[in-house]
């Protein structure tokens, strides 16, 4: 049996020689193919976690300052042009929490970047962001307690248990 040898770029741009098996070739073939195959895998799929934080990472490495908030209650954070701020609520998602942004806030004094849990601060979402220019803005997360799939409560004991936290932001 002959192997043909396709011609791909790593994501370093090095070219790499990967054997190909055509679609109608035997399942016997795999074996002999994967040890051929099975490193240019992995380093294909190694640069691709590196890349993307594959396997849970985080988006971001930095929470900036961090502004501690929970369901029923108002905080008020102050905060200057260019710091990165995290607005952290507790969270148990096997319980039935859901939190989300309500709605991206005011993009001249804050910007969103992304939502985090961490795996070291089990019981806790981050929602982080940017402060931008001075300036005030509220920005609303809610916990939609045991709602799964759907975007509001369906029961009494959700209606109850669901809430917002809210975050009176203030840059300077």
């Amino acid at each position: 049996m002959t192997r043909a040898t396709a011609t791909a770029k790593a994501a370093s741009g090095t070219p790499v020689g990967l054997p190909t098996v055509p679609p109608s070739a035997p399942p016997s073939v795999l074996p002999s193919v994967l040890p051929s195959v099975l490193p240019s895998v992995l380093l294909t799929v190694l640069l691709a976690c590196g890349v993307t934080s594959c396997g849970g990472g985080s988006a971001v490495s930095d929470l900036g300052a961090v502004v501690r908030g929970a369901k029923g209650a108002t905080v008020t954070a102050e905060l200057r042009s260019g710091q990165r701020f995290s607005l952290a609520v507790p969270d148990d998602p096997a319980a039935g929490d859901q939190w989300t942004l309500v709605a991206v806030p005011d993009m001249k004094v804050a910007s969103y970047i992304s939502e985090e849990r961490r795996s070291e601060d089990e019981g806790t979402s981050y929602f982080v962001f940017n402060a931008k220019h001075p300036g005030r803005t509220r920005i609303r997360l809610h916990d939609c307690w045991r709602c799964g799939t759907a975007t509001a409560p369906a029961t009494a004991e959700s209606r109850r248990l669901s809430g917002e936290a809210v975050f009176e932001v203030i840059v300077r």
